[in-house]
């Protein structure tokens, strides 16, 4: 019985690389010219911004909450990169980092109020979307001249995105998952109540986690203007669905505090994909939020499978 539930076990942590690789496959049938430097940089460019924001879902996720503002944000943090940040330095980072202190507030709402998070975080997504467009009624602006020069780095062998993207999950899975103070943030969303006769405060874990998320959220969108070279109130309106699907691709649970960096990357990594694979499909890329949908479900569908293997 032991072999048999570490391979379900096993099996289950490796469907995130799994889906990836499939889906890697599938692309390089279709368009074998994709297998290049060119191409795998061509593919993932947005890779980067995607997977950032997915790691500060993924912290919210943590302690069993939600955030459905985290698109809204990466949006204002993009107006606020190609407008102060760029033209004062200073008063930008002062901004940034007020972001950063309003998104812990966000979190200590929800714990001392006991308030559903789906709903503060929602009413937020209008309050970023709202200074977004006072900063920047219309696109444009100017990125700052280090991070477009950051974004657009050439690395010898493998492309940018994918360095960078294996560096921002290995460092976040030795913080979180290989850390005792990451233990105690998990056990936040596993068991707080254990957490909270052993003496840590819960207010405080939340309000961490909630920093951590804000905190990648403005390094997603920072990353996104590197990319775009200009700024735009809406130009990450989706990256709230795709960070919530990335997490989940990624191993991430609801409950229990059940979470995994890497997975979460290499999802963010997978949706990212799912444009390119349709693109070569000849499928309009207005079909990707539904293709999307299908191999969450699918992944999910494989999930509860070995869940019920485990079970036996």
């Amino acid at each position: 019985m032991l072999p048999v539930f570490l391979n379900a076990q096993l099996l289950r942590s490796a469907l995130p690389a799994l889906s990836l690789g499939v889906l890697l496959v599938a692309i390089f049938i279709i368009q074998p010219n994709a297998m290049s430097y060119f191409g795998l940089n061509l593919m993932l460019q947005y890779a980067v911004p995607i997977a950032l924001a997915t790691l500060a879902q993924m912290f919210v996720i943590t302690v069993n909450d939600l955030d459905l503002s985290i698109g809204a944000f990466v949006g204002l943090v993009a107006c606020i990169g190609a407008t102060y940040l760029h033209d004062t330095p200073g008063l930008g980072l002062l901004m940034l980092a007020g972001c950063i202190v309003v998104y812990a507030g966000m979190g200590a709402l929800i714990q001392l109020r006991n308030l559903p998070s789906i709903v503060v975080t929602l009413g937020m997504s209008f309050v970023w979307l709202g200074i977004a467009v006072l900063i920047l009624p219309t696109p444009g602006g100017k990125s700052p001249d280090v991070i477009k020069a950051l974004m657009a780095l050439k690395i010898p062998a493998v492309p940018f995105p994918i360095v960078a993207a294996v560096v921002i999950a290995l460092i976040v899975q030795a913080g979180l998952m290989h850390s005792s103070y990451g233990a105690v943030l998990r056990g936040a969303g596993g068991n707080p109540k254990a957490l909270a006769r052993a003496g840590w405060s819960m207010l405080q874990i939340k309000m961490a986690m909630f920093a951590l998320a804000g905190f990648f959220g403005v390094l997603s969108g920072l990353s996104l203007i590197g990319l775009t070279t200009s700024g735009d109130a809406h130009i990450a309106d989706r990256y709230t669905l795709y960070s919530i699907a990335g997490a989940i691709l990624g191993g991430a649970e609801f409950v229990g505090g059940r979470v995994s960096p890497v997975g979460a990357v290499l999802g963010a990594l997978t949706l990212t994909l799912t444009g390119s694979f349709l693109i070569f499909l000849r499928i309009s890329p207005d079909w990707q939020i539904g293709a999307q949908g299908a191999i969450l479900i699918i992944v999910l569908a494989l999930r509860a499978l070995i869940s019920r293997g485990e079970r036996r």
